[in-house]
């Protein structure tokens, strides 16, 4: 790798240019973008005031996302693999017990909506912007989606065998309904009740199954 490759930057304290590699630069990007869009909105945010903000130069961060579209559609999608990689680690940890997995599912999101600064889904919020269902972030959204349900459909199963699909279903709308209302009324609005919904669906699911 070339030094042309490794853009320095000057350290605060005035001492020797640090090197950065392209991942440090990437993340240094995604960071900023990940800021600023959760602050306001990304169709707000422009590539000027992002540029600014990294500390970058404009075609270094240029070379990294050719355009905006591809940085709002790698913001998610590292969003996405943060949140599913969460999501798996408690699978590992709770493997043997698909009820108590898939309840962690719903606390994690209890968890998530609750938290200060909440704003809603960044999933929902962000693919939103963008009419063309093409767009990068639609895709990186609904890539999220289908993984989601996957791991939700594949706990139900083994939580109710044979039934799993309506109730991975389930499950999934009242999590989408705790961001939803989480993100417009606050966490002590509706979605306080979606983890004892949850909870209550599964109990009716494990009980008709068994009857």
């Amino acid at each position: 790798m070339t030094a042309a490759a490794l853009p320095l930057h000057t350290a605060d304290d005035g001492s020797a240019p640090v090197r950065r590699s392209r991942a440090e630069r990437q993340e240094i990007v995604l960071d900023t973008a990940e800021r600023l869009f959760s602050a306001r909105s990304s169709r707000s945010v422009g590539m000027d005031e992002l540029v600014r903000e990294t500390g970058l130069g404009k075609m270094t961060v240029y070379r990294l996302f050719k355009s905006k579209d591809d940085l709002v559609g790698a913001y998610l999608a590292r969003k996405a693999a943060t949140v599913l990689s969460y999501i798996d680690a408690e699978l590992i940890r709770l493997e043997g017990d698909p009820r108590a997995a898939l309840l962690s599912v719903v606390d994690a999101v209890e968890k998530d909506v609750t938290r200060t600064g909440f704003r809603g889904c960044p999933f929902t919020n962000v693919s939103s912007e963008y009419d063309d269902p093409q767009h990068p972030a639609r895709s990186a959204a609904a890539d999220y989606k289908f993984e989601l349900h996957m791991r939700l459909e594949r706990l139900a199963a083994e939580v109710v065998p044979g039934g799993g699909e309506d109730l991975a279903a389930q499950v999934h709308l009242i999590i989408d309904g705790m961001y939803l209302s989480g993100g417009l009324l606050g966490p002590d609005g509706p979605a306080s009740h979606g983890r004892r919904l949850a909870q209550k669906l599964i109990d009716a699911a494990v009980r008709d199954a068994t009857a």
